[in-house]
């Protein structure tokens, strides 16, 4: 049946609603801007550099010669399809799902989950926090991408708490069915953990299942198509219940976990799946980890993406020299002209030394604390498309 949640949708008659489109300052306005507070948080994150780049930046597969095996922008794209057929006939807010959905992974560094591996263990050594894209994705939009105002001047996207609660609650790797919103409105900065808390709106649980029914698809069928599982295809038709003569594909998947979906889920029950069918998701998730996360093909791309991201962040992080360390910036740019000049351009939006005026974001880097210099080395480096990473390491093992 249509429309079963239509009384929880996020909107003007939802007790939570003054929370959900909260700012933490407000936007300039026009007289003439007909969007809504969670279509002008779309607007903003499609504008958004970082935005653009997730078109460079991997899914699954790193550098595939298929045209077709999918990045991490078409990934969104997905997700934003699957949540808005899902909002759509569950009667929750289509608008907050659209600006959630293409704002969720954001966060999300080059080389996909083990370029954020890599980060998490140079993180947790030298800053003694996880590095999570999760995470990352709210800093992005908080702290570190810039929009230009109606007066020329740079700020943080500054979107709305129901947005921002999206990104830092979107785990895919849920194991539980039945999933309900929080009701408590918390500081997102309470955050420790990916998966810590339930969003706090019905549409930030959407685009959360979205995000996993997305995935466990496409990187099948991408996998299958770069002959990764010919091995294990009579097994996945068996764990599929399918006759050899079915085609496996990610429409044919997606379907049936959205149709299973919108079937069960109620207000009392949540957002839930059968339990046929959330078994055989469970499946489909272990069956993938063991025959292409954990593949033995993706071993040597990943020694890879350990080298380049390390190399990067070892000559950036060697400049540190408290208030001198604009000097070693500089006497080091004569070596590695495009990789420093790319990096101070960047920082300098960000650290206490000179900055560029148009800047009205917050200062996140104090130069006299080595441990916030690091942390925003690595939101630089999280922030890199695959190419532009390689293109950095390159330079620097060049003579």
């Amino acid at each position: 049946m249509r429309n079963l949640l239509k009384e929880v949708s996020m909107n003007e008659t939802n007790v939570k609603w003054e929370n959900s489109i909260k700012r933490k300052y407000d936007l300039y306005s026009r007289n003439n801007d007909i969007r809504s507070e969670f279509e002008r948080d779309y607007t903003r994150v499609l504008y958004s550099k970082a935005y653009k780049r997730l078109k460079h930046k991997t899914q699954v597969f790193y550098s595939p010669e298929n045209d077709h095996i999918c990045t991490r922008i078409e990934h969104i794209s997905h997700v934003e399809s699957i949540s808005y057929t899902i909002a759509n006939y569950l009667g929750l807010n289509v608008e907050l799902t659209k600006a959630i959905a293409t704002a969720h992974d954001i966060g999300h560094s080059p080389f996909g989950h083990k370029g954020e591996s890599i980060l998490s263990e140079i993180s947790k050594r030298d800053i003694g926090e996880s590095f999570w894209h999760e995470k990352n994705g709210l800093d992005f939009v908080d702290k570190i991408e810039l929009l230009e105002d109606n007066e020329g001047n740079l700020k943080n996207l500054n979107l709305t708490y129901a947005v921002r609660d999206g990104i830092i609650s979107h785990c895919g790797e849920i194991d539980e069915n039945n999933l309900k919103p929080r009701e408590d409105y918390i500081d997102l900065n309470e955050y420790k953990t990916s998966n810590q808390y339930a969003p706090y709106t019905w549409e930030g649980c959407v685009v959360k299942i979205a995000d996993k029914i997305s995935y466990l698809g496409r990187d099948m069928e991408d996998a299958i198509t770069l002959g990764i599982l010919d091995e294990h295809l009579d097994e996945l038709y068996m764990m599929l219940n399918y006759t050899k003569d079915k085609v496996i594909n990610n429409t044919i998947l997606i379907n049936e976990f959205i149709y299973d979906l919108c079937q069960n889920s109620s207000i009392e029950n949540g957002l839930c799946f059968s339990s046929d069918m959330f078994n055989l998701i469970n499946k489909i998730k272990k069956f993938n980890y063991e025959n292409i996360y954990l593949s033995k093909r993706m071993a040597p791309s990943i020694e890879y993406f350990n080298i380049v991201i390390n190399q990067i962040y070892n000559l950036l992080k060697s400049t540190y020299c408290g208030e001198n360390t604009l000097k070693e910036i500089n006497f080091l740019e004569k070596t590695y002209p495009k990789t420093i000049n790319n990096f101070k351009k960047w920082i300098q939006n960000y650290w206490n030394l000179e900055r560029n005026e148009r800047c009205k974001n917050s200062i996140i880097v104090n130069m006299n604390d080595e441990k916030s210099y690091y942390k925003a080395i690595i939101y630089y480096i999280s922030g890199m498309t695959d190419n532009f990473a390689i293109e950095t390491y390159n330079e620097i093992i060049k003579f």
